[in-house]
């Protein structure tokens, strides 16, 4: 029996052999003296005895052995030599009484080289074992700024927490994420409880992952089961059935296929004008006369500019399309009824479903997931996701309109910026903002303030400052009987609005409605690319614009129309030419703009910025959810 054991395991051997060959690729097993950083740019440490995890044992240490073995741990040595013989020799111990002795290993990156016991190892790898015992010596090399060195130590901060070392990602945070996906605190220890749990949920899903043909996409097993926990919860997944979370594997699996995309995202900036075939037929298969549209807010048009915002763009759909579409509205949703509400609104016939907040992006996926003929978007920015669509408005090009009205009308050279969250095209918005200042009036500072920030009083933060203009909310609350909105002028304890950002919601919602009803909604998904659709609309879409106050000079006005005119035609770009951060040259070429990509993911602030970035620990408890979507922080240098 063990003779047949050990063909078997050499036909194996043979097979992966040439199959490297053909791929160019080294045949045998790796060996870590190959691979090893140089004397003195590593350190080692002693683990003890570690369950190391059969997959991850790639090669040995030394290359007496390397020759001896295919680069899958199968035998290639003729059936008729003394290796085969030994080999035969433990097969029939594992089988009898199982392979006990430990391996002595070396764990470099996460992965395993063995010092002694190879033949042991090809045997346990050929009977399927999961894990073999080692003990192992770590070699750790010095930091760099390499990708993969980040990443490895990322892992070890979390091995310091979870001795886990069967999970491995291929994004830097990974492991910061997961260890927040499980519910533990940043440098919160795993009790020995939490380890066993973790290892029965993480077992079940790369099973029915793998199972599905997770081992044929460009991503690791853990950067799957990260996608998957974020999106259904990590505590929902022990109470799930084997089909239960098998269906949930395979109906989310183009989310783990997107997670393949370098870049994710397929922006799209502006409406497809493609004519087609109205397909406002297959939008309504039970033969209703109207398209239903559910908005989902957070909040209530009173009590936020946001969501009034979002509410004069519902009411506007409704007079565009009186005898089309009906509308339903939703207020303050929150992460614990969202899900509740979404499934209203498909009970109540809604196939249009608006998520208004970053905060709702993943309710909004898993119920796209469930509802598949229904279609969900969900008003965030830079977030990759196949089920759902995004959008989002390039508010940057009417910010650095009102830079550019602000530094024309600040007499101290002083201006304030009040922003809200450190999120994905808030930082750009900054940015706008200070390059028109510095556009018209080089001396100008501004000043950055953030409301979400504990314990500060922004009204008593702007008197310090002394700013003669203040950029503060984008709009009236129509609770609020206040006048410190907008671009405001702050003279002798008298407040004038100068002009106000403009969302225009309607004109997006009515744009998009229009592609459905045209039929060129499915033209916006390329799926060859298998990317994440996204509608990021500005200025020459009529989505963003600015409202001068009769206060503004003549002057002005006309400066902001011509700045109008060529940011809406494309000639003039707000982030084009030598850009500087605080902390020195961003953008050297003084022909070149910076692509949508990168606006859309600033981490730092133009060079006459005063403030900086908050940290998350800085900001209220209230921040937290949209931070969590969507959140920029500061990378740290």
């Amino acid at each position: 029996m063990a003779k047949e054991d050990y063909v078997k395991a050499y036909k194996l051997g043979k097979k992966d052999y040439l199959a490297r060959m053909l791929r160019g690729e080294k045949p045998t097993l790796q060996v870590l003296d190959d691979i090893m950083p140089e004397k003195g740019s590593y350190s080692e440490e002693p683990l003890g005895l570690v369950q190391i995890p059969t997959e991850q044992l790639v090669g040995t240490k030394t290359v007496g052995r390397s020759n001896s073995f295919a680069g899958n741990f199968m035998p290639i040595l003729d059936s008729g030599t003394e290796f085969a013989m030994k080999w035969s020799r433990l097969s029939t111990s594992h089988i009898e009484e199982g392979i006990r002795t430990p391996i002595e290993a070396y764990e470099y990156m996460n992965k395993f080289y063995v010092e002694e016991g190879n033949k042991r190892v090809s045997v346990m790898k050929f009977f399927g074992v999961v894990s073999i015992p080692g003990n192992v010596t770590r070699i750790i090399p010095k930091r760099t700024e390499e990708k993969q060195n980040k990443i490895y130590y990322e892992f070890l901060h979390f091995y310091r927490l979870a001795p886990i070392n069967y999970i491995w990602f291929s994004q830097e945070g990974s492991f910061k994420k997961l260890q927040e996906a499980v519910g533990k605190q940043p440098e919160e220890v795993w009790a020995e409880d939490d380890i066993l749990t973790f290892s029965s949920i993480y077992t079940r899903f790369s099973s029915e992952y793998q199972a599905k043909g997770g081992g044929k996409l460009r991503i690791t097993t853990g950067d799957a089961f990260l996608s998957f926990i974020t999106l259904y919860g990590y505590g929902s997944l022990n109470e799930k059935t084997t089909n239960e979370l098998k269906e949930l594997v395979a109906k989310s699996w183009e989310e783990f296929v997107l997670l393949q995309e370098e870049q994710g995202i397929d922006l799209k900036m502006k409406p497809n004008k493609e004519k087609k075939k109205p397909l406002l037929s297959i939008l309504h298969p039970l033969g209703t006369t109207k398209l239903k549209v559910a908005f989902i807010y957070e909040k209530t048009p009173g009590t936020s500019a946001w969501t009034y915002a979002h509410e004069l763009g519902r009411l506007h759909l409704e007079q565009a399309f009186s005898e089309e579409v009906d509308t339903i509205s939703y207020e303050n949703g929150t992460l614990e009824n969202i899900d509740a509400l979404i499934e209203d609104a498909i009970s109540f016939g809604c196939n249009l479903i608006f998520t208004t907040t970053p905060s709702f992006v993943q309710a909004s996926v898993k119920a796209a997931i469930a509802n598949p003929e229904v279609r969900i978007l969900n008003c965030s920015l830079n977030v990759s996701h196949r089920y759902i669509r995004t959008y989002y408005s390039r508010m940057h090009e009417a910010k650095f309109l009102m830079g550019a009205i602000a530094g024309a009308m600040a007499e101290n050279n002083r201006l304030c910026y009040i922003a809200d969250y450190p999120i994905y095209g808030t930082i750009a918005n900054i940015n706008a903002f200070a390059l028109g200042a510095k556009m018209i009036n080089p001396r100008t500072e501004v000043y950055l303030e953030w409301s979400t920030k504990k314990d500060v009083d922004i009204e008593e933060k702007v008197k310090e400052i002394g700013a003669s203009c203040v950029s503060g909310k984008d709009m009236m609350i129509p609770e609020e009987a206040s006048r410190f909105f907008g671009l405001y002028h702050m003279s002798y304890g008298h407040t004038r609005n100068l002009a106000m950002p403009l969302w225009h919601w309607g004109k997006f919602y009515e744009q998009l409605i229009r592609t459905i009803m045209d039929g060129k909604w499915k033209y916006d998904d390329n799926s060859s690319t298998g990317k994440a659709i996204s509608y990021w609309w500005g200025m020459a879409e009529n989505v963003v614009d600015v409202v001068c106050s009769q206060y503004l000079p003549i002057g002005t006005k006309r400066l902001v129309e011509l700045l109008k005119k060529t940011i809406s035609s494309g000639e003039f770009n707000p982030f084009s030419g030598v850009l500087y951060s605080q902390d020195g040259i961003v953008q050297p070429d003084p022909e070149k703009s910076l692509s949508p990509e990168e606006i859309m993911t600033m981490d730092w602030l133009v060079d006459n910025i005063i403030g900086t970035i908050p940290k998350k620990e800085e900001l209220k408890e209230q921040a937290k959810p949209v931070l969590k979507q969507q959140g920029v922080m500061k990378k740290e240098g």
